[in-house]
């Protein structure tokens, strides 16, 4: 785990969200206590309990980008569920462990290409063994003439010859034949029961391993080959108990679960109807909070350590209308601001992916120079400002359907274009969005 103190962190998320301070150092401190918690004696570490959080805000103002972010400083493995998906056992949907072991597969993947990186060398000198042997037979007769020290070279001045080329690029364009193999294993649909979902994929593995594997033999550059053979080497020489095991440990003590619209299965007096089953997905999703121990097919996994960040719009449901033994297992609750015209001006010009560094990238690859004046974005943020005051608030993502409206004709005509600088201002913003804030339906233009 990175190193990163709480005010690095919040400079870091800094320079891809605006605003939104609080919410940036619950989780700076969140992450931090990750690291001090590794510190401690390890009879006390395992009684420090992460504190998950829960935000409440309007959608668009940054309560997944503020999660995702964090998780790629942290460098662990992150993702992202939505609890509308989620269904109570007994009625149709995906079980609530579903979210653990889909954990568990991304912490796989990213401790296979951790480990395939420490042998990358090894791997690199057994392919460009490999390599040598399918080039030599073809090679010899050609590099004869080439040879000053002798008539007849051996086959070990040869092959080092060959190696030398290899190693300078000048094989690169040559065509080898390499065999590859594969598993011809018929198309099939493998139905389960709620909470069985591995189970399918236990099966195709298993039907995988009857079928026998058929050599393919394929004509490719060298260039491309050295790749293949390369990730072939590196695949044989890491170990997958070992990464099974890493992965395990990885999810358990570094592990993010970000459970979106949280709010959705929030049930509110009456408990007819759905209410029922929404109350039941509280219920499935709370062992998991608590701390519960999850079988996968990489073993069996122990939640009490993933940090969890739950988020909502909460327009209708409240905070305390999700089941109590929920609300404390997220001691930490922090309210997102809305955004207004000051922060979208800074949403579009200021973070390091900003809508307007987008829009001119891919300008420039028309050959097409596009200018902003200042006028032009203070103009663009006063629209989305009043649109969504008078339509849905859908926060920056608003800013998302005006900068398509407004650049829409020169998106098209773009490739056509002989004019290659493009100055857009207030007057030109005005004109092109006069229909959206004319519409007060907005129907079509609602993200």
């Amino acid at each position: 785990m990175n190193n990163f103190t709480p005010r690095e962190i919040v400079s870091e998320l800094d320079r891809y969200i605006i605003g939104q301070n609080g919410a940036k150092r619950a989780v700076a401190v969140a992450l931090r206590n990750r690291w001090r918690r590794q510190q401690v004696p390890a009879d006390l570490r395992d009684e420090i309990s992460p504190k998950n959080i829960i935000m409440i805000g309007a959608t668009g103002v940054g309560k997944t980008e503020i999660a995702r972010r964090l998780a790629k400083l942290a460098q662990a493995p992150f993702i992202k569920v939505e609890a509308s998906k989620f269904t109570e056992v007994g009625y149709v949907g995906r079980d609530v462990e579903s979210m653990v072991r889909d954990l568990v597969e991304l912490a796989i993947i990213m401790v296979r290409e951790e480990e395939a990186k420490k042998v990358r060398i090894k791997a690199e000198e057994q392919a460009e063994e490999k390599l040598l042997d399918l080039l030599l037979p073809g090679e010899r007769d050609t590099l004869n003439d080439d040879d000053d020290d002798a008539d007849t070279p051996s086959s070990s001045s040869t092959r080092d010859k060959l190696r030398r080329l290899l190693r300078m690029g000048e094989l690169d364009e040559r065509f080898v034949e390499l065999e590859t193999e594969e598993v011809n294993i018929p198309a099939m649909e493998v139905l389960t029961p709620p909470g069985a979902e591995d189970m399918g994929i236990n099966i195709k593995e298993m039907f995988g391993n009857m079928f026998p594997k058929k050599s393919k033999r394929r004509r490719i550059a060298v260039s491309d080959a050295r790749q293949i053979i390369i990730d072939q080497e590196a695949e044989k020489l890491v170990d997958m108990d070992n990464v099974q095991q890493l992965a395990r440990d990885l999810t358990e003590q570094s592990g993010i679960i970000f459970i979106d619209e949280i709010d959705k299965v929030a049930s509110r007096d009456g408990g007819q109807g759905p209410e029922v089953s929404r109350e039941g997905v509280q219920r499935d999703i709370l062992p998991i909070v608590e701390g519960s121990t999850v079988n996968t097919k990489y073993g069996s996994v122990k939640t009490d350590h993933i940090l969890f960040i739950a988020a909502g719009a909460f327009h209708v449901a409240k905070p305390s209308d999700l089941i109590p033994e929920l609300q404390g297992r997220f001691p930490i609750r922090v309210e997102l601001d809305s955004l207004g015209e000051e922060e979208f001006v800074r949403i579009l010009t200021e973070p390091k992916n900003a809508l307007v560094n987008q829009y001119q990238a891919l300008m420039r690859t028309e050959e097409i120079e596009l200018h902003f004046s200042d006028d032009a974005i203070a103009e663009i943020a006063r629209t989305a400002a009043q649109v969504n005051e008078q339509a849905e608030n859908i926060g920056a993502r608003r800013l998302h359907t005006i900068m398509e409206k407004l650049l829409e004709q020169i998106s098209f005509d773009a490739p056509e274009l002989n004019e290659k600088s493009i100055n857009i201002d207030a007057d030109q913003v005005r004109s092109s969005l006069a229909e959206i804030v004319a519409d007060e339906d907005l129907s079509r233009f609602i993200l």
